[in-house]
């Protein structure tokens, strides 16, 4: 019985919102009280407001000298790369031989040796992409380059199943290697000239891929 008149006679727990009584004020210099009363004495617990965490980047407009340069250069990769596919338009048009012929010496390092190709992508990937210490413009850019060399696997697999010698066939694989091989060139003019004015290019469909990767 006695203890039974003990737990009535105890204070139920009271959260108390009232503004004007002082424990509860709130300011950016006092934390907020609970007010928890305990066999007639009041506890006063302090709480801690949260702490917001936001991140910055540098707008696209923002990149540096250097992260420019490096960005403008990567989309080189994949041209190098796929500079092969333009082996019937470049015979055709002279002006894309007049914007080539700087880009030969290069060109010819770059396909001298079979891995050159892989071992640019390893390196563009786990020392640029991977690494926190450059800028999100530099991986990001890079990243796009790197998704869209990717993407050649695919002509490369419809040439080497079919590889026609004549006919509507051939017609139709010098198509799809002059649409490749365009679409490379916008993508290097494109990518590389926005890079070298600081603004942030995105490709299509490669963009959103890169995205996906760059943390």
């Amino acid at each position: 019985m006695a203890a039974s008149n003990l737990l009535f006679t105890m204070t139920p727990l009271s959260f108390s919102n009232k503004p004007h009584n002082p424990i509860f004020l709130y300011s950016k210099n006092t934390p907020a009280f609970l007010t928890v009363p305990k066999f007639g004495h009041n506890l006063r617990i302090p709480i801690r407001p949260r702490r917001v965490i936001t991140s910055q980047s540098k707008g696209s407009n923002s990149a540096d000298g250097p992260d420019r340069l490096i960005s403008a250069v990567c989309y080189f990769y994949p041209f190098f790369d796929g500079i092969q596919y333009g082996k019937y338009i470049i015979t055709q048009f002279s002006p894309i031989q007049t914007l080539i012929q700087p880009l030969i010496p290069a060109i010819k390092v770059f396909k001298g040796f079979p891995l050159n190709g892989f071992l640019v992508f390893l390196t563009l990937y786990f020392v640029v992409v991977r690494n926190r210490n450059f800028s999100r413009y530099v991986r990001f850019n890079t990243m796009q380059a790197i998704v869209l060399d990717v993407l050649l696997i695919f002509p490369d697999l419809l040439e080497r199943s079919f590889n026609p010698r004549d006919g509507l066939g051939l017609d139709l694989m010098m198509s799809l290697d002059s649409t490749v091989f365009l679409f490379l060139l916008v993508c290097l003019i494109y990518g590389s000239s926005s890079c070298l004015l600081g603004q942030l290019p995105r490709l299509p469909i490669v963009a959103e891929a890169a995205e996906r990767q760059v943390l």
